[in-house]
C-alpha cells in the first residue's frame, strides 16, 4: 500500500505474548551499529509503552494494529504522536528500551519496521533484560535483497509471502523476483496469453507448472510494501527463454518450438533481429511495469548463446544496419533499446553481469546497473569493466551468495560447489568489494536458485544458517562478533525466521 511509504508518528502501547526461553544478552541478526545496556537485570515486562518519532506528522498513514501484531508478535494499541526534529540517514533507526518504555525514532516507514523487528527480537530472545537499552543502527549498503528463482520451481504465494516476511526480519529492502527461465513463464501477460497458457506448464517435474495471475503479482507487490521491501521482477532476456519460444515459436529466429532441457539451457533465444520480437519484449515489459511500481526492472542477459544469431539472417541483418560488431554487441543493442524504454517510463534496468565481460560495444543507458554474478567463472570481471563504464553495481557472486549451493555436495553440485556459514560470513567475494568503500557498488543480493527440482519443502534448508551470514554482510557497519557468538544468535533466533 502506498499509503505506507508515508511515515508517521505516534506512541503505541504494546502487550507482550512471548514465551521466553533464554536470557542474558538480547541476540539480534543483523547485529545493529551500536547497542549499550545498563541498570539491574528486570523481568520482560508484558506491558511496554513505545513512543514513536518520525519526521512526518501523517497519523492516518498507520499501518494497522494487526499488520504489527502479525510482524512483531505483539499486542499493539495506538496512542500520541510526535514528530523528529532531527535528521537521519534513510532506513535508519534509534531505539531506547527503560524498563517498560520504549522510544523509537525512525528516518521512515523501513527505519520504523527495523526497529520494530528489532524490538521483536530484544524481548523474544531474553526472560530478562537490563534496566536500559540503547540501539542506534544504520545500514552499511542501501540495496539488501533476497532473490528467488521461481522460474524453474513455481513456489505457492503463501511461500513467496514467507519469504517476504523473512527478508524484512533480516532488514533486506528488496525481493528479487525471477519470473521467467526455460522451464517456465511465470507472469501473466495480457497481450501474449499463450505465454501462461503453454509457456507455464513446459516443466516435466514436481512443482514445474503453473503461473501468477495478475492478481497474484499485485498481492505480493501490495503485501512486500507493508513489511518494507520492493519486489524486482525479472524478465530473463534474450536467453533463457525456451518455454517462452515454445508459446511463441516465431519470436525466434527460425519459428521453431525448441526443446526445454531438464537442466541448463540452449542456443534457443528471443531473436533480436526481427521488429515483431522487439516490439512483443516491449509490450511484455509495458504489463509489467503496470504490476510492479518499484523503480528496477531486471532484463537478465545471462548465458544467452549466440549460434543462432549468427546463422539468422534477420539479425546479421541488423548488425550490418546498425554497424554492431558483431552478436554480442546486437545483445548490448537489443539491452539499450529495453533499458531506453525503461528510461522514458521513469524506470532503472538490471543486467547480469555478462553483459559487460567486454567493454567494446554498445553502450548501455545511464539508466542500466549491473549484477556481479559469476565469480567462478569470471572473477570480479563485471565488477571491474561496469565500474570502468562508471556503472552502478549490485553484488551477487556464487561465491558466496548463491544459497541454492549445498553445504555438502548434491546432484548436479559437486564439492567445488559448496559453502558453509564460515566461508559465507568470513570469505565473501562481496564483502571484499564492499569493504573498497566504492559509492557505486549498491549493496548485496543472495540469491536463492532451483536448479535440480530444488523444490518449496527444501528451501528452508539452503536457506538457513547461510543467509544469516549474508544479511550481516548487508547491513552491519562495524566489527563482527566471533563465529562461534555469531552462531549462538543464530541458534537462538532461527524459529523467529521460519514462519
Amino acid at each position: 500500500m502506498h499509503l505506507f511509504r508515508t511515515f508517521l508518528t505516534m506512541a503505541v502501547s504494546i502487550f507482550l505474548s512471548f514465551n521466553h526461553t533464554s536470557a542474558g544478552t538480547p541476540a539480534v541478526i543483523p547485529q545493529p551499529e551500536s547497542i549499550s545496556s545498563s541498570g539491574n537485570m528486570l523481568p520482560v515486562s508484558k506491558k511496554i509503552t513505545l513512543s514513536v518519532e518520525s519526521p512526518r506528522n501523517v497519523a492516518k498513514s498507520l499501518p494497522p494494529a494487526s499488520f504489527i501484531s502479525e510482524m512483531t508478535g505483539l499486542d499493539i494499541r495506538y496512542g500520541k504522536k510526535s514528530r523528529l526534529k532531527s535528521s537521519c540517514e534513510p532506513e535508519s533507526y534509534t531505539l531506547y528500551i527503560n524498563g517498560n518504555k520504549a522510544h523509537l525514532q525512525a528516518a521512515d516507514y523501513n527505519g520504523f519496521i527495523y526497529g520494530l523487528h528489532t524490538l521483536s527480537q530484544i524481548l523474544s530472545t531474553s526472560d530478562s533484560i537490563t534496566e536500559r537499552i540503547t540501539v542506534t543502527d544504520t545500514p552499511r549498503c542501501t540495496w539488501r535483497a533476497f532473490m528467488l528463482d521461481s522460474g524453474r520451481q513455481k513456489q505457492s504465494i503463501e511461500k513467496i509471502l514467507a519469504l517476504i516476511r523473512m527478508a524484512s526480519r533480516l532488514k533486506m529492502n528488496r525481493f528479487h523476483w525471477h519470473l521467467t527461465e526455460g522451464l517456465g513463464w511465470r507472469p501473466e501477460i495480457k497481450a501474449f496469453p499463450m505465454l501462461t497458457a503453454k509457456g507455464a506448464f513446459v516443466g516435466k517435474e514436481p512443482e514445474q507448472q503453473g503461473y501468477y495471475s495478475r492478481e497474484d503479482m499485485r498481492k505480493v507487490v501490495e503485501y512486500a510494501s507493508q513489511w518494507g521491501v520492493e519486489i524486482v521482477p525479472e524478465i530473463d532476456l534474450p536467453g533463457h527463454s525456451e518455454a517462452a519460444l515454445n508459446a511463441y515459436p516465431e519470436l525466434g529466429c527460425f519459428g521453431t518450438v525448441p526443446d526445454v532441457p531438464a537442466q541448463g539451457f540452449t542456443e534457443n533465444i528471443f531473436c533480436a533481429g526481427k521488429d515483431r520480437t522487439v516490439e512483443a519484449l516491449t509490450t511484455i515489459i509495458d504489463e509489467i511495469c503496470d504490476i510492479f511500481h518499484g523503480q528496477y526492472i531486471h532484463l537478465g542477459g545471462d548465458e544467452a548463446p549466440k549460434a543462432n544469431w549468427e546463422k539468422c539472417p534477420d539479425c546479421q541483418a541488423r548488425i550490418q544496419q546498425h554497424g554492431l560488431k558483431g552478436t554480442h554487441d546486437l545483445q548490448l543493442w537489443l539491452s539499450a533499446q529495453l533499458a531506453s524504454h525503461l528510461e522514458a517510463k521513469g524506470r532503472k534496468a538490471i543486467f547480469w553481469g555478462d553483459a559487460v565481460y567486454s567493454n567494446d560495444g554498445t553502450p548501455l543507458p545511464k539508466n542500466s546497473v549491473i549484477q556481479w554474478w559469476n565469480y567462478r567463472g569470471h572473477g570480479d570481471l563485471a565488477v571491474r569493466n561496469a565500474l570502468e563504464r562508471d556503472m552502478q553495481v549490485i553484488l551477487s557472486p556464487n561465491y558466496y551468495c548463491y544459497i541454492n549451493f549445498p553445504e555438502e555436495p548434491w546432484k548436479g553440485y559437486g564439492p567445488e560447489r559448496t559453502f558453509n556459514l564460515e566461508k559465507a560470513y568470513t570469505a565473501n567475494p562481496a564483502d571484499s568489494v564492499l569493504a573498497r568503500g566504492d559509492k557505486r557498488i549498491l549493496g548485496m543480493t543472495c540469491a536463492l536458485w532451483t536448479d535440480y527440482n530444488l523444490t518449496e519443502q527444501m528451501l528452508d534448508l539452503r536457506l538457513f544458517p547461510r543467509i544469516f551470514a549474508l544479511s550481516e554482510l548487508m547491513w552491519h557497519k562495524g566489527p563482527r562478533k566471533p563465529l562461534a557468538e555469531f552462531q549462538s544468535d543464530i541458534d537462538r533466533l532461527t524459529p523467529m525466521f521460519k514462519n
